[in-house]
């Protein structure tokens, strides 16, 4: 699969401390020419009405939705559970079964950059040999949004919980099965940490 070049990489703000709202998905979720386009969007207008438009994109299960099985679930959310603490704090996510969000603080040591491609890279490892498959698992780029306040994070962690079922795969949030919102009391809640974070 060709890769979008790279001067029409999504932009990013990646600075250690801060918190964001993440997205990242299977390679085949979006055909080349759709990421191509929508990276010059971004480019042109990062708005948060692009950012829904692809997010209602993904949720149709376009791809493979390789992550529907349970153990690439499982195995995704390992790999996120991992250097929680250490690396950074998460605060709240979802395996989709094309795509994962991720709220998330990071810690000072650490970007944003180099945690997503770790967890893209012990994922795919051990999924392609649990699955017995090969190939480039995830698209290259991902989103990210900067977290303002209190306020923006409860709307955030709400539409993270919320997904699978805005997705019609279940009717509760606490449903699907790797998510932060069957650990949590309430879908507006944080995993573990509450803001200010750090």
């Amino acid at each position: 699969m060709t890769e979008t070049p790279r001067h029409q990489h999504l932009p990013h703000w990646d600075e250690p401390g801060l918190v964001q709202f993440i997205t990242f998905r299977l390679a085949d979720s979006m055909p080349v020419e759709r990421r191509a386009e929508w990276a010059r969007l971004f480019e042109l207008n990062p708005s948060p009405d692009k950012q829904k438009q692809i997010q209602q994109y993904l949720d149709q299960g376009r791809g493979s939705c390789l992550l529907r099985n349970a153990a690439a679930g499982s195995l995704v959310e390992q790999a996120l559970l991992y250097s929680d603490t250490v690396r950074y704090y998460l605060l709240a996510w979802v395996i989709m079964p094309n795509h994962v969000h991720v709220a998330v603080s990071i810690t000072p040591d650490w970007t944003i950059a180099r945690i997503v491609q770790d967890w893209k890279r012990i994922s795919a490892r051990v999924i392609n040999v649990k699955l017995r498959r090969s190939g480039t698992l995830w698209q290259r780029d991902y989103f990210d949004r900067f977290i303002r306040n209190e306020t923006h994070l409860t709307r955030v962690v709400s539409y993270i919980h919320a997904n699978p079922v805005l997705a019609h795969l279940v009717d509760n949030p606490s449903d699907w099965p790797f998510s932060s919102a069957r650990l949590v009391d309430t879908p507006e809640s944080t995993y573990k940490q509450r803001w200010p974070i750090l």
